[in-house]
């Protein structure tokens, strides 16, 4: 009889114990049982971050690098960027130079770490030249049609790497590339509304030669493709030259370059007689916050192109 007793005491703790377990620590639970770990993904510019979030959601950890507002050309990688990258096991970057002064960084990770540099699947004959022989535009993004090939790459890395999710990476990617069709239409639909001589597009530096060769505009830039090209004097009074000579309207600012350099472009131009108006902020090489209504891929795309239909418009 006392041994019956002492076995059902016996019992009764470890029912009290499991119970606990369960009830005040579930996620310790949940581990020793084995729960499959998340892809921990690093990502370089904010476009390439949002497209990752859209297609991974809850299957993966994502880290951004480069925030709003983040110049990619300039930007160098911090001592938590770099432990960030070592813990890592994806690694998604631009590609063709755009993150330049990180190169050497991700160029290394390589060898340890899987690193992809997506806007380098686009095929060279799609490719803008850059401004140096043998290099290229890396600024893919502003053509949606060869951001679907991007969003394509990614698709395929996430599924390679974490095929036990494949099927919610492809119905998240369908969604996706589906949105960015509606979105490539909604452009070519609001050029529509202007006419040609209008489609002038001049802006801080040479970020948008993939949205004039996708959508019919010619492209002037004061910088050249990287910003960190020198501006001089010479470029500014060349660029106020070619503005009074085209009788452009209006000249666009970009959240990742100083508004002075516009302003002395302006001021260039009024001393020549002709009023060309500074148009709304353009996002070019980074996303904006919620506040600018242009935090994601999506939302960025039509900011500029209501900004840039809106202001060039004159009936």
């Amino acid at each position: 009889m006392w041994r019956y007793f002492c076995s059902m005491i016996f019992f009764l703790v470890i029912f009290v114990v499991l119970f606990c377990g369960l009830y005040f620590f579930p996620t310790k639970t949940v581990s020793l049982i084995g729960e499959k770990k998340k892809l921990n993904v690093v990502c370089t510019i904010s476009m390439i971050t949002d497209v990752v979030k859209a297609l991974g959601q809850d299957h993966i950890i994502v880290t951004g690098l480069m925030g709003p507002g983040i110049d990619p050309h300039l930007y160098k990688a911090r001592e938590g960027d770099v432990h960030k990258l070592a813990d890592a096991d994806l690694i998604f970057f631009n590609g063709l130079h755009l993150e330049g002064k990180m190169g050497d960084v991700l160029h290394a990770m390589n060898k340890k770490i899987v690193t992809k540099a997506v806007a380098e699947v686009i095929p060279a004959t799609l490719l803008i030249e850059g401004d140096f022989r043998g290099t290229f535009d890396p600024h893919v993004w502003h053509d949606v049609s060869l951001w679907l090939l991007i969003v394509q790459e990614i698709q395929d890395v996430l599924i390679k790497h974490d095929p036990e999710h494949a099927a919610d990476y492809l119905i998240n990617a369908k969604n996706y590339k589906r949105h960015l069709q509606d979105l490539d239409n909604y452009i070519k639909e609001q050029i529509q509304r202007l006419k040609p001589e209008q489609r002038i597009l001049v802006t801080a530096h040479d970020a948008f030669h993939y949205f004039g060769k996708a959508y019919g505009f010619t492209v002037v830039g004061l910088q050249g493709i990287s910003t960190d090209a020198e501006i001089s004097t010479n470029d500014i009074q060349k660029l106020a030259d070619y503005i009074v000579e085209k009788k452009v309207q209006a000249i666009f600012l970009e959240s990742s370059i100083p508004e002075r350099n516009i302003q002395a472009v302006q001021k260039a131009v009024q001393a020549r007689n002709w009023d060309v108006v500074i148009g709304p902020e353009l996002f070019s090489d980074a996303l904006g916050d919620e506040q600018s209504h242009a935090e994601t891929y999506l939302k960025m795309v039509k900011h500029n192109v209501d900004a840039i239909v809106k202001t060039l418009h004159k009936e």
